[in-house]
């Protein structure tokens, strides 16, 4: 699947995601259930992967500029 944004569509997506990394990190480590706090590791794992993607795709765009 692909999906074209703008710069500040992808300005937002990045600030949201980031923010909610942020919010699934201190989860993590207030969970007291082994599967649970497996399952946000899983989440967070993934999320860290999409952003670390908009992030090298922003400096893609940057440096063709």
């Amino acid at each position: 699947m692909e999906l074209t944004l703008t710069s500040d569509e992808r300005e937002l997506l990045m600030e949201v995601l980031e923010q909610h990394h942020h919010e699934l990190l201190r989860e993590i480590s207030r969970a007291k259930h082994r599967e649970f706090k497996l399952a946000l590791r899983n989440k967070e794992q993934l999320l860290g992967s999409m952003v670390a993607k908009l992030k090298a795709e922003k400096e893609s765009a940057l440096q063709a500029a």
